[in-house]
């Protein structure tokens, strides 16, 4: 049975470990040195030694993975690296090396928190779906039901002799499931020099200091293509933010701690970090423009602090740690649900997973920046998908779901072998992702073949 949303609380557990491994319950237990426990929805946090070889994975592999994520600190790519791999709700490989603050050296640490970026999109797609499993919403809705002041948005079709821009009417609003599947049509402003994403960025969109203020500049920009047409990355995450609130009646972060965060236990993820957890924030890095040696970026905008974060940014606001976004994925894993708690039903998480782009229509952006290497991959609801593996390249089987952030944080779900990895760092901009992100991939299934 599907228990209310925010109506748990395990008073019993001590969410503020001070080991990782001896005392964290990263997935909602206690750490043992004994066989798995039968009851799937209990996991263990072992010291597992590679020599072991722990549910079929080889020693040798599990110790060249952690070498080679090591050797991303020790050339100089990165500062800092956290990574953990989780099969059949067991810890397999749980690593951490390197440093999460410049000026003293100090360590990343079990509980470091950690920028997540565009890692906030599938927590923010859950949340969602939440809502649409209480039937607030069905996929095909307009979004303009919702959000009637983006009813007389414009699309984009290109510049006439002038070189003003040509726009015409949409064809039809956007529905629910092109909003979560980004083909919309909306901008983002990130990284194309396109005529509409610089009305987007000119129009500091994202910049907006409330939700309604964000709506209200988002209509003013045009859309890139006829919604349904096409794919491209974009604020369609944000305004899924703003959805939320108008369906729930609740503040969007608040929504997130009563649905999702509360009842997982991810007790350090949220759009700030508190005055007294900042000790466990990283710095996030950026290569010197000189040296090249990477240094700490002091702007504001990287600083997370309460009251000067803007409006709660549903596509890329959120900080957390390995310990709380483990949580998240594990539930994704059970299909829903975490230590007897339900967020979503199983049949919600598999349509999450279910890729659900039009026939010729794919990825040319794994979110870090523009990649024409996206063969063989759609997209769901807030998630990539692996459609095609002989297209793909990587290493992952059908099926497998994922997502990055821009200071290179990255996961995937492998709902085939039951097993999830995240993999944290913090370098600004964030596009060594995809080679971690590849390299990890192909290590892990090489470790689990041998």
């Amino acid at each position: 049975m599907k228990l209310p949303h925010g109506g748990w609380e395990d008073k019993s557990v001590n969410w503020r470990p001070s080991v990782f491994l001896s005392s964290l319950a990263i997935l909602g237990l206690t750490a043992c040195t004994t066989a798995p426990a039968a009851d799937p929805q209990v996991v263990r946090f072992d010291h597992l030694d590679a020599a072991e070889s722990p549910a079929g994975f080889s020693a040798n592999g599990l110790a060249a993975l952690d070498a080679a994520m090591r050797k991303s600190v020790d050339d100089g790519l990165v500062r800092g690296i956290s990574t953990l791999l989780v099969k059949d709700g067991q810890v397999i490989n749980y690593d951490q090396y390197g440093i999460r603050r410049a000026a003293d050296q100090a360590p990343v640490i079990e509980d470091t928190i950690f920028r997540i970026y565009s890692m906030s999109k599938p927590v923010t797609g859950v949340a969602l779906m939440t809502l649409y499993e209480d039937g607030a919403f069905s996929l095909d809705d307009p979004i303009t039901k919702f959000v009637p002041e983006l009813a007389d948005l414009k699309v984009f079709e290109g510049v006439d002799e002038a070189g003003e821009p040509i726009l015409v009417n949409t064809d039809r609003p956007a529905t629910m499931r092109e909003l979560m599947s980004h083909t919309a049509g909306f901008a983002y402003g990130l990284f194309s020099d396109d005529p509409v994403n610089k009305m987007f960025a000119e129009a500091e969109v994202l910049a907006a200091p409330d939700m309604d203020t964000y709506v209200s500049r988002l209509s003013t920009v045009p859309l890139l293509y006829q919604p349904g047409t096409n794919w491209a990355y974009s604020t369609a995450v944000d305004l899924q933010g703003y959805i939320v609130e108008k369906l729930s009646g609740k503040r969007f972060g608040q929504y997130l701690e009563d649905e999702i965060f509360g009842p997982l236990g991810m007790v350090d993820t949220g759009f700030y970090v508190p005055e007294e957890k900042r000790a466990r924030f990283s710095d996030v890095f950026t290569p010197d423009p000189e040296t090249g040696e990477l240094v700490p970026l002091e702007a504001a905008s990287f600083a997370f602090r309460k009251g000067e974060i803007g409006m709660e940014k549903g596509g890329h606001g959120l900080v957390s740690t390995m310990g709380d976004y483990a949580r998240f994925c594990q539930m994704l894993v059970n299909g829903g649900e975490l230590n007897g708690v339900r967020i979503l039903e199983p049949e919600t998480v598999a349509l999450m997973r279910t890729d659900v782009l039009p026939e010729g229509v794919g990825l040319f952006s794994d979110g870090v920046s523009p990649n024409p290497q996206m063969a063989g991959q759609g997209f769901g609801l807030d998630f990539a998908v692996y459609v095609d593996p002989s297209a793909t390249g990587a290493s992952q089987p059908e099926g497998t779901y994922y997502w990055g952030g821009a200071a290179g944080t990255w996961f995937w779900i492998d709902p085939v072998n039951d097993l999830f990895f995240i993999g944290m760092i913090q370098r600004f901009p964030g596009g060594l992702d995809r080679s971690l992100r590849s390299e990890s991939a192909d290590l892990v299934y090489r470790a689990l073949a041998e």
